[in-house]
């Protein structure tokens, strides 16, 4: 009976010592995983595309001046047309172009008349090409000192820029958001390397915002931008 009894003991003894190595064993890895989640590494990936604007909006002001409403009026609409035949001869459509109504100044009836005023009345007229045509405006920007010798001057205007846009860029998106993904793996991996390490999968990503850039020299050319933030677990 007491033989038994010992034997009993030892059994329970030997299974309690092979729970506590299986717990140790289970408790250690589970410490070595934990400590594994916490190591990892935040590296960003870059890409750059360089592009034509693809749309672009190019105002046309100019002014005349008189004393005659009846013979100013004349003069307005001369100088649209001329301006409007011009754009027609060089390929823009109806549809791309917007003529704004004439704003006009009595001088005379302004709180604050200056002296010496050689014209009542002054006109400002503005016309407007919205056009994909970009190439073709690039050209005729170039040109439009043409008009000059059709007695019509283009006013320089700050208010008025010559805008180019670029309003493709859903279309490169996900080629520049792989390409910049790719990079940022490329330094993870060195990372991991220089370290003596082994790159594990994604432990966390950040897009990051696109950015659409350009010089004042040369404003039709879009520079686009996207800087990707990702976490890589090492190993």
């Amino acid at each position: 009976m007491e033989r038994l009894k010992l034997s009993g003991l030892k059994s329970v003894a030997i299974c309690t010592m092979i729970g506590l190595i299986v717990l140790g064993y289970l408790v250690g890895k589970g410490i070595n995983s934990f400590a594994e989640k916490d190591r990892y590494v935040t590296v960003k990936g870059l890409a750059e595309r360089e592009v034509m604007a693809n749309h672009v909006v190019w105002p046309l002001p100019y002014n005349n001046a008189g004393n005659n409403l009846e013979e100013l009026y004349n003069t307005v609409e001369k100088n649209r047309d001329i301006i409007v035949d011009f754009l027609h001869n060089n390929g823009i459509s109806d549809k791309e172009i917007i003529i704004a109504a004439p704003i006009v100044t009595d001088r005379e009836a302004m709180s604050y008349t200056p002296e010496n005023i050689k014209y009542r009345f002054q006109v400002e007229s503005l016309i407007t090409v919205i056009s994909s045509q970009v190439e073709k405006i690039l050209e005729l920007m170039s040109r439009q000192a043409e008009l000059m010798k059709e007695g019509v001057a283009i006013r320089q205007d700050y208010q008025y820029q010559t805008r180019f846009e670029f309003t493709a860029l859903n279309e490169l998106k996900p080629e520049m958001i792989e390409e910049a993904t790719r990079n940022a793996r490329a330094v993870a991996q060195k990372f991991a390397d220089d370290s003596e390490s082994r790159l594990g999968g994604i432990r966390q990503a950040n897009q990051g915002q696109f950015s659409i850039n350009s010089d004042q020299t040369t404003p039709q050319l879009k520079k686009i931008r996207v800087v990707t933030t990702v976490d890589y677990y090492l190993k």
